[in-house]
């Protein structure tokens, strides 16, 4: 279940952003028996790097992020670590 999950996360990250970089980690196993896990949905860790972000704040794109994911939010994903910036200036 926890590599659909990822799958899902990852596509709707490539729609919404078209990222030049993107890791989806999935870190359940590491919060098995934690509360918050009960309830079969999944801890997860985001990286994504994006032309989209150029000049929005993180919270911004925190929430671009959130608002992705959309009703993954509420079926899917129980915590999310995101890091999500806008490309390095060379």
């Amino acid at each position: 279940m926890s590599e659909a999950r990822v799958a899902l996360i990852r596509a709707r990250l490539q729609t919404a952003f078209a990222p030049l970089e993107l890791d989806v980690i999935d870190d359940s196993a590491r919060h098995a028996g934690h509360a918050g896990a009960r309830d079969g949905r999944g801890h997860f860790r985001v990286r994504i790097v994006s032309a989209a972000f150029v000049g929005m704040a993180p919270l911004a794109r925190h929430r671009a992020v959130y608002a992705a994911l959309g009703a993954l939010m509420d079926s899917d994903i129980h915590a999310l670590q995101i890091e999500a910036a806008p490309p390095a200036r060379p």
